[in-house]
């Protein structure tokens, strides 16, 4: 059975009570819509308001005596320390991609859907315009909207041969935040909900990355180059598509692996099957370690002995469309990336008869 894109729809069990504001911080241009969002779904949607306590320490919000009142009702938060994740019924995103980004890597289980608002630079994954957000933000309540989910990489980095170190209110003693951490006797477990991509490279070293990926088991191939890409359909069009990928449509379930830079002419991009288990870890010969990031985040140094396990996360984010996922996507394709714009060729001028 093939599934209709367009059939994901939006249904509330019961009405919304709650929402998490997320804004880019330390951006002026936003305060305005932030200021006038919140107003609006405080006093006019009566919803309380979640957003994170270091937005609100901008001092254009601390010293806005105007905006006093309503910022009194909101509920706050802070990475890494509060757990929200059972707390929030929908999430509204004013700024950039990376307000999305940021809004996956808050939720390691399970995600509620998210409405973004392109008030940043690019907005591939942000399609609504703010100028109408009123009647917008209203619809998404009356749960009249189409859906994409967009799948997620559930990742496990297992570290080898770390001294111990005790684990406090989610800081270690070095200062680390140790988020979803886990000890084992000469072992540090590590897991990640990664929404665009893992990204495995050579770091600070001149010489080549040297890593070997294994797909259920089986060494499929050893990337010699400046490193490879691990990433979703939502992240092909991200670091994946300007290393050489194909971009892939969010409801396809697919996992896409890029290397960056190989030193081979016939290392092609590949798409393999969502449910696959790749492993990446560092070829036994390699002259130099190498390091990992996810989404742009997190970034460690990969050791011999060391291990990235990386599958299908059963864990989407749900995202809320403009109008339904294969317009938007096209949309975003046309406006953001300008995907095969190009001068018309003339038609042939129709010459008179004789």
């Amino acid at each position: 059975h093939i599934q209709d894109p367009a059939s994901q729809r939006l249904t509330w069990n019961k009405p919304p009570k709650s929402v998490l504001v997320i804004k880019k911080i330390r951006d002026a241009s936003l305060l305005q819509p932030f200021k006038e969002l919140c107003m609006y779904l405080t006093e006019e949607n009566n919803m309380i308001v979640y957003v994170e306590k270091k937005v609100l320490e901008d001092p254009a919000i601390a010293n806005d005596e105007n905006f006093g009142p309503v910022k009194k009702k909101f509920c706050t938060f802070r990475e890494d320390y509060d757990d929200i994740s059972n707390q929030i019924d929908f999430i509204i995103c004013l700024g950039g991609d990376g307000t999305l980004l940021y809004a996956s890597s808050l939720f390691q289980g399970s995600v509620p859907p998210v409405m973004a608002f392109h008030l940043g630079s690019l907005g591939f994954l942000t399609p609504f315009n703010f100028e109408n957000f009123q009647s917008q933000v209203t619809q998404v309540i009356e749960g009249n909207a189409a859906l994409v989910l967009r799948s997620r990489l559930k990742v496990k980095v297992v570290k080898e041969h770390r001294e111990k170190s005790t684990v406090q209110n989610g800081i270690e003693e070095n200062g680390v935040v140790s988020a979803n951490l886990e000890k084992e006797v000469g072992k540090q477990i590590m897991q990640y909900q990664v929404l665009n991509e893992v990204v495995v490279d050579r770091g600070p070293s001149s010489y080549l990355s040297n890593v070997d990926v294994f797909l259920d088991g089986h060494l499929i191939t050893t990337v010699q180059g400046d490193g490879v890409i691990v990433s979703t359909p939502t992240g092909s069009t991200a670091y994946a598509a300007a290393a050489g990928a194909s971009m892939i449509h969010p409801n396809v379930p697919a996992i896409m692996i890029t290397p960056i830079c190989p030193h081979s002419l016939s290392f092609r991009p590949i798409v393999v099957p969502a449910g696959v288990e790749l492993k990446i870890m560092l070829s036994p010969d390699a002259r130099n370690t190498a390091w990992v990031s996810f989404d742009g985040r997190k970034r460690q140094e990969i050791c011999h002995g060391d291990s990235i396990s990386i599958t299908t996360s059963c864990y989407p984010l749900p995202s809320i469309c403009f109008r339904d996922p294969v317009s938007d996507w096209f949309e975003s394709l046309a406006e953001c990336l300008h995907w095969n714009v190009r001068k018309k060729q003339n038609n042939f001028a129709v010459e008179e008869e004789e």
